[in-house]
């Protein structure tokens, strides 16, 4: 649990490195859809790779509604992974 957290403290930080318009934490967590498809796709990658494979697309494929951003549960995204826009609306 402690590794859960650490990592999305992680995810969080990578942001204010290349994103001079990130300002705070919250906004951040609240606001940036890449953040948000990052943190989903760690759950439909889990449900991968236990053969859960429509849930995981399915679950995907309501976060790119969601998000504007489309990635497959097979891809395998490393740590420090930072997308900034996704699409235009």
């Amino acid at each position: 649990m402690i590794s859960l957290f650490k990592s999305v403290r992680e995810d969080i930080a990578v942001v204010f490195e290349p994103d001079p318009a990130a300002r705070a934490y919250l906004e951040v967590r609240v606001c940036y859809p890449g953040r948000h498809v990052l943190w989903a796709h760690r759950l439909n990658r889990w449900l991968w790779q236990r053969s859960v494979r429509f849930a995981a697309r399915f679950h995907a494929a309501g976060d790119s509604r969601f998000t504007g951003i489309e990635i497959h549960p097979g891809a395998e995204i490393g740590r420090r992974w930072f997308i900034d826009h996704g699409m235009a609306w």
